[in-house]
C-alpha cells in the first residue's frame, strides 16, 4: 500500500509541477522516496531483460539516449530518465513515470543516466546488469574533489555489480583502468590517429597502478588517446568496438565491426557516445546494421548541439559543464567557416559547482579568430566570463558583459555573424532553451 500511495503522489507531484510550468523531472521521485524509501528496490524488481547504467563526466545523457533509440526502435519498452536527471530522485522519477497507478512497471529494460557520486547510492537499491563508462575528467572539484575521488566513488559502486558487463572507453586511461580486475569487460575506441592537435589540459597523466608517467603515441583530445606506461606495463587495450574511416565534416560517420553508421550529430566526441551505444547495444543482441539504423535516427536532447533558427538565422546551443566539454564545444565552433557571434552563458549554482577557477583551464584562447564577430558574457558570472575573455586574448573592442540572457541571445541575432553559438553551463539550461524557442516565434 505505501509504494502505491507515493506513485500516486509522485504521479500528481509531477503533473502540479507542469501546470506551473516546472521541468519537474526530480519532483516526482522526491515526494516518492519520502512516503516510500525503497520504492526503486521494488520498481526495479518488475524490469524483465535487464538494467544499463551510463556514467561518466562527459556524454552520458547522449550515450544513454542513444541507446534507448536502438532498444526501442527494436519495440523494447524502457525506463528511461532521458532529460538527464542522473541523481536518486531523477531515477525514481523515471520509474515513476513510466508505472501504472499500482505501481507496477511493464519494461524490457532500464536505460539509467546516473551521476558519478550518486551510482553507489542508486546502486543500494538496483543492480545493473550492464555499465557503461564514457570517459572521466575534472568536474565540480567544489562537490567531487580531484579526479581520484571521483574515481573512488565508481569503485565503490562497482562492487555492488561484481556480474555487470563493463563497457568501457579504451582510449581514456582513467576510464581503462577500471577494468583491469574486472572479470567481464569490453573496451570501445578510436585506433586511428585523428590528427587533432589539440593543445588541452590532460588528465591522468601518471600511470593509475604505478604512479609513472604514461607515454602517449598520439591524442585524440584530453587524455584520451594511445598510451602506455614503460614500467608496469599498463597500455591502452585493443578495442573490440574500434571506430574507422571517421568522417566529421558538417555531420560525422564512422565504421565499426563492419557497419557504416551516419550520424546527425556534429563534434569527434559524439564518435565516442555512438560507439560505447552500439557496443551496448551488440551486447544485448541487436543486429548491426539495425543499431546502425537506430543512431542515424537518434534526435540529441536539449541543449547538445541543438538548433533553433530565430530572424532567419541559425544559432547554435550547446551544454558544457566543465573543462572538457567546453574544450570540445571551442573546437566546433572555430571548425566552423562561416562568421559568428558567440556567447558563454556561466552561473555558479550549486548544481553548476560553486567555483568558476575551472574557466582558466578553459583554451579560450582558441577563439581568438577572426571568423569570431562578437564575444559575450552572460548568466550569473558574466563579469568572470568578461575577465576570462579578456585574459584570453580576444579583441575587446568585440567584447560584451551582458547578464540578461534574452536580450544578449538578441543582440547576437542582430549582429555581422552568419551564425550565433551559445555555451551554457548546466542550470542555465532550460531557462535559455525557453528564450531560444520564444525568440523563434517573436523573430
Amino acid at each position: 500500500m505505501r509504494k502505491i500511495i507515493a506513485v500516486w503522489a509522485a504521479k500528481l507531484a509531477s503533473a502540479l509541477s507542469k501546470l506551473l510550468g516546472k521541468n519537474g523531472s526530480t519532483i516526482p521521485g522526491t515526494v516518492a522516496l519520502k512516503i516510500c524509501p525503497d520504492i526503486l528496490s521494488r520498481m526495479s524488481k518488475d524490469i524483465d531483460k535487464g538494467i544499463i547504467a551510463v556514467w561518466g563526466t562527459n556524454g552520458k545523457t547522449t550515450t544513454n539516449n542513444m541507446i534507448y533509440t536502438v532498444l526501442k526502435e527494436q519495440g523494447y519498452n524502457i525506463v528511461c530518465n532521458a532529460v538527464g536527471s542522473n541523481m536518486l530522485s531523477g531515477v525514481v522519477s523515471a520509474f515513476v513515470s513510466y508505472s501504472t497507478l499500482s505501481g507496477k512497471v511493464k519494461a524490457d529494460y532500464a536505460c539509467l543516466e546516473m551521476d558519478e557520486a550518486y551510482a553507489r547510492i542508486i546502486l543500494q537499491y538496483l543492480t545493473p546488469n550492464k555499465i557503461v563508462i564514457t570517459n572521466l575528467f575534472r568536474d565540480q572539484m567544489d562537490r567531487y574533489g580531484e579526479i581520484d575521488t571521483t574515481i573512488s566513488y565508481i569503485q565503490k559502486a562497482l562492487e555492488k555489480a561484481p556480474d555487470a558487463t563493463l563497457i568501457l572507453n579504451g582510449d581514456d586511461p582513467l576510464t581503462a583502468s577500471l577494468g583491469k580486475e574486472h572479470k567481464n569487460t569490453l573496451y570501445y575506441g578510436i585506433t586511428e590517429n585523428l590528427g587533432l592537435n589539440l593543445n588541452e589540459t590532460r588528465e591522468g597523466r601518471y600511470c593509475r597502478f604505478c604512479g609513472t608517467e604514461l607515454k602517449y603515441d598520439f591524442y585524440q583530445y584530453g587524455q584520451l588517446g594511445k598510451y602506455r606506461c614503460d614500467k608496469c606495463g599498463f597500455k591502452r587495450p585493443i578495442p573490440q568496438y574500434d571506430g574507422k574511416n571517421i568522417t566529421s565534416d558538417d555531420y560525422v560517420s564512422f565504421d565499426v565491426s563492419g557497419t557504416h553508421v551516419d550520424l546527425p550529430c556534429k563534434g569527434i566526441y559524439n564518435i565516442y557516445n555512438a560507439l560505447g551505444a552500439f557496443a551496448l547495444s551488440d551486447s544485448c543482441g541487436i543486429e548491426k546494421q539495425k543499431i546502425a539504423e537506430g543512431l542515424h535516427n537518434y534526435k540529441g536532447q536539449s541543449g547538445r548541439m541543438e538548433e533553433f533558427t530565430i530572424g532567419g538565422k541559425l544559432v547554435v546551443f550547446n551544454l558544457a559543464k566543465n573543462p572538457a566539454g567546453f574544450n570540445q564545444s571551442i573546437g566546433n565552433i572555430i571548425s566552423e567557416k562561416r562568421t559568428k557571434d558567440v556567447i558563454i552563458g556561466i552561473n555558479d549554482n550549486d548544481a553548476d559547482g560553486n567555483d568558476v577557477s575551472w574557466l582558466w583551464d578553459v583554451d579560450f584562447e582558441k577563439l581568438c579568430d577572426p571568423s569570431i564577430t562578437s564575444y559575450t558574457a552572460s548568466g550569473i558570472r558574466a563579469k568572470d566570463m568578461g575577465v576570462r575573455f579578456k585574459y584570453s586574448g580576444v579583441d575587446e573592442k568585440k567584447l560584451t558583459v551582458g547578464g540578461d540572457m534574452k536580450q544578449d541571445i538578441i543582440n547576437a541575432v542582430k549582429g555581422k555573424g552568419e551564425r550565433v553559438y551559445i555555451v551554457i553551463n548546466y542550470t542555465l539550461l532550460f531557462s535559455t532553451k525557453k528564450i531560444l524557442k520564444e525568440l523563434e516565434e517573436e523573430l
